[in-house]
Order: C-alpha cells, then structure tokens, then sequence
C-alpha cells in the first residue's frame, strides 16, 4: 500500500504528501472462517484481545478504507472478494439437502418395487409348489395345517432372534382376533381345496369375484351403501367369471364352491376388521396381527385335520401310498415358507402404501399368477376362456380404480 500512496502524491503536487497510518499490531487477526451451514453475516474474526468480529470489521485495514480516504474513497476489493466467496458458498446448501431428499425417494421407490416384486414371486411359487403337493396329496386338511405351522415356526423364529418386536397381548385382544383367526383359516384351508380340485388358473379367476362379495357383505353387516360407479365395475367381474367358468376344461363344482366359500370368508375377514377390531389406542401393527392370526390358525386347524383325515403324514403312509416321500416333503416346505412370506410381505406393502394402491397390486398379481401357471403346468386355455378372465380381471381393476371415488356430501 505504501508503494501506491506514494506514486499518487508524487503525480499531484497540490497534495501534502504524508505517511500512511501504521496499522496497530497490537490487533490481528488469528482466524478467519467461513461457514456454509451459518448465517451469511456470522464472519468468525478473533483477535488477541478478543475483539468482536464486527468491531474488527470496522477497524481492520484489511476491511476498511477509513484510513486511506485522503487519497480514494473506493470500497476494498479484499471485502468484496471474501463476500462474495462467502455468499456463492452458502447458496449450494439448499441444493445439498434437495440432492439428498431425492436419493432418499429414490430409495424408498426401490425398496417398495423390490417388495412388491417379492409379493408376486413368492405367490407364484406357492401356486406351483401347492398345486403339485395337491396333485398327489389330495388332504386340503392337512396341507393347509402344515403350512400354518411352518408360518407358525417362522414367527417364532423372528420373535426369538428379536428380528421382530414380540407384542404383548391382552386377554381382550385375543378374544377381538379370534373370528379374524377363525375366517383366515376357512379361507386358506377353501382356496386348497379349490386348487386340489381345479386348475390354478381357475381358482384364481373364480377369487376375481372377491369385490363383489365385499360389496354385499358391506352393506349387509356395515350399512355401507355402494355408489353407482362401484355397482357398474361388479358387472364385468360377475360377466367375465361366468364365462370364464362356461369354458373351463378342469370345471368342476367342488372347486367352483370351494374358490367361491373362499371368496365369503376372505372378504368376512375383512369387514370383521372393521366391526370388532380393537380400539385404536390398544391396536396392532399389520404383522403382529398376521403373526398372531397364524398362530391361532394353527391352534383351530390341527384337531380337525386329525379328525378328518387322520395321521397320514408319516414316511411310512407317504411311501404305501407310492409317493416319493422326499420330494413332497421338499414342495410341501417349500409351499409352506412362500405361503407365509408372500402374506407376510402383503401386510408390508399394506404398512407403505394405500389401501387402494395395494387393491391395483393385487389385481395385477393375480393376472402374474394366471399367467404363470397357463404356462408352467400347460394348461389348456380356449379363446373365450381367456376373454372371460380377461374381462373378469379388468373388472377387479375398474373397481379398485371407482372405489376412490367419494360420494358427495349433501348441503342442506
């Protein structure tokens, strides 16, 4: 600085050319930071004798031309540069936290299409494994035991290893989740003995009529009155299934009424959810409830299997009866462990998303299950039967859709 001051007193002879002032060394300056995450104005300047940041701002004469205004009186580029540098810093925190909010969507988005393709996966295994246990093990009874006590060992397993919190439960709750309990193992235990009876394929076309029982059963039991749009979408489903069943190669009555009882009582579970489930405040999250219904399932079903179709799940039956006991020990486990993680990961995916979302889901599940199973067992579908599935599913997909559709309040 003293090298400009004095070329300028030498180039104007009307100045009285004098020293510039000899900063106090006394202050300095010991730090200088600049901090994205602050404020733009908290500048963090120290000094010696613990002068304030401002003061020093003022006094600096890194920061201040108070002591050369003889000669100019322009701003120090020195501030400017450092006020700028400080603002271009602090603007990129906002973009920061949006980078990493998408990341986190992005995430989430993954992990819901990774459980979602798990829910079809797992469904479409246990259809193929069932279905082939059933094929030569015709005992509904016992199959659909079996598989409750794999999910029942399964939720112990979690419960023991703390993969899951173990809940606890009152003698009121248990007597809220005993029709749930009691509806859940009827309809698994019909939907075994439709597929023992029909082709997959079949079964599942016949369970597309589960809105429409949930509609009458609503407005039976719930005084839930359907609008005209929700009355419209049932007609292709009822049309569709009804000519599905007309052309049906492995129709039979006995795994027509079986898909059909499954379909009343899948769809009582739900409505018993809504008239006798617990209070809010003493309520259970979605895979507590199913882990405790499992158990419970358990419990109802094993007497009755043993009453109705005896013991005959030893070695020593499977192999009088010509079976090869390893390899339907191996399916029947397999069916098992897919019957209760494909639920399982229902209820997740019911935690995340709505309940309609989850509708659309299952719809399009269905049509995956179908498919797969035309294909895997070879199952003989004509053109009309395949239009009656066709028109019977887009049904169930109108009808997810319409049932967002809120009737409007009357103003008086």
């Amino acid at each position: 600085m003293q090298s400009s001051a004095l070329a300028l007193s030498s180039s104007t002879p009307f100045l009285k050319t004098r020293k510039p002032p000899i900063p106090n060394h006394n202050t300095r300056l010991t730090s200088i930071s600049f901090s994205s995450s602050s404020s733009p104005k908290s500048l963090d300047l120290t000094s010696a004798h613990g002068v304030s940041g401002s003061s020093i701002h003022r006094s600096s004469p890194l920061c201040s031309s108070s002591h050369f205004g003889s000669w100019l009186s322009s701003p120090s580029p020195i501030c400017d540069g450092l006020s700028k540098d400080f603002s271009v810093n602090a603007t990129s925190v906002p973009e920061s936290a949006g980078e990493s909010a998408k990341s986190v969507s992005l995430i989430q988005t993954l992990q819901l299409g990774s459980l979602f393709g798990l829910w079809y996966l797992f469904n479409i295994y246990f259809n193929i494994y069932n279905k082939q246990v059933l094929k030569v093990y015709p005992f509904p009874v016992t199959v659909t035991t079996f598989q409750f006590s794999v999910g029942t060992v399964f939720v112990f397993f979690m419960w023991t290893f703390n993969l899951y919190r173990r809940p606890k439960i009152s003698g009121a709750q248990l007597l809220a989740i005993l029709p749930l309990a009691m509806v859940h193992t009827l309809g698994n235990l019909f939907t075994n003995m439709s597929l023992g009876k029909v082709a997959v394929s079949f079964t599942h076309t016949i369970k597309a009529m589960e809105p429409f029982f949930s509609v009458v059963l609503s407005a039976l039991f719930l005084g839930e009155m359907p609008t005209l749009w929700v009355l419209s979408s049932l007609i292709p489903i009822v049309g569709g299934v009804a000519l599905a069943s007309l052309t049906e190669a492995s129709f039979n009555w006995a795994g027509f009424w079986s898909a059909m009882a499954s379909n009343v009582t899948n769809q009582s579970r739900n409505v018993l959810s809504k008239k006798f489930m617990v209070k809010k405040e003493e309520s259970l999250d979605n895979i507590t409830l199913f882990s405790i219904i499992t158990i419970m399932s358990l419990i109802l079903l094993a007497p009755v299997a043993l009453l109705m179709e005896g013991v005959k799940f030893t070695p020593s039956y499977l192999q009088s009866a010509g079976l090869n006991v390893r390899e339907v020990c191996i399916r029947s486990l397999l069916a098992g462990l897919c019957f209760h993680a494909y639920q399982q990961v229902s209820y997740m995916i019911l935690q995340r998303v709505s309940p309609v979302t989850h509708s659309v889901g299952n719809c399009v599940k269905r049509v995956v299950v179908i498919v797969t199973s035309v294909l895997f067992f070879g199952t003989p579908v004509s053109p009309i039967n395949s239009l009656g599935t066709g028109v019977a599913l887009a049904g169930v997909f109108l009808y997810s859709r319409v049932k967002r559709i809120k009737p409007k309040s009357k103003t008086a």
